[in-house]
């Protein structure tokens, strides 16, 4: 009893200590962008920036919430990524962030349940994706083709997933194994567009 008693406490003191994580890191990106360094790929650089050597995990943080709460384009933290480390290093942070992000959409998603998904992603949209990704047996398919291509409505997918029957494993291993594509392809993409420029 003692010891399950003990396990009750450490689960509740960790969930006490992730959301108020979660709750700062939010403060965090929500300011910046009140202030409007996420308005243009110029201002977004210069924040990114300011933070020095801790720069590389600024990008991270933001494009993991961005995930999570889809305050800026994705697509905007591959550019300034690319802009600021290079393409293999922009990829290696955003790919890092993305996939932190989109696990903890999924697992937000299947605690919290519909009305917590509706809340961030809106009703509308949920009411908008829900009956033509997530009823059928291809759903799988679907998922996997939808991180495959760029701008396509993937952050709504990570909640989704989350409410529907897929097993968290399976849904991880997807996004660690399928999502690098999409953002490898706007990394090395836009740093052939930089050098195109420039030279």
């Amino acid at each position: 009893m003692e010891y399950t008693k003990s396990l009750k406490n450490i689960k509740k003191y960790i969930n006490v200590v992730v959301i108020t994580m979660i709750i700062m890191l939010v403060i965090f990106v929500v300011k910046a962008y009140m202030e409007g360094n996420f308005s243009s790929q110029s201002a977004f650089e210069n924040y990114i920036r300011q933070f020095g050597v801790f720069a590389p995990i600024a990008l991270i943080v933001i494009q993991l919430l961005q995930v999570i709460f889809p305050v800026i384009p994705s697509i905007l933290g591959s550019i300034v990524g690319v802009a600021l480390f290079g393409s293999l290093k922009s990829f290696i942070f955003n790919y890092i962030g993305v996939t932190i992000g989109s696990i903890i959409s999924f697992l937000l998603a299947r605690k919290y349940g519909a009305s917590f998904v509706k809340k961030i992603i809106t009703e509308e949209k949920y009411e908008k994706y829900i009956g033509k990704f997530q009823g059928g047996k291809g759903y799988t398919i679907i998922l996997v083709f939808t991180l495959l291509i760029p701008l396509a409505p993937d952050d709504i997918l990570c909640y989704l997933s989350g409410l529907s029957k897929m097993s968290f494993k399976k849904f991880m291993w997807i996004i660690i194994f399928v999502k690098p594509w999409c953002i490898l392809a706007y990394s090395y993409g836009f740093g052939a567009l930089f050098t195109h420029i420039a030279g």
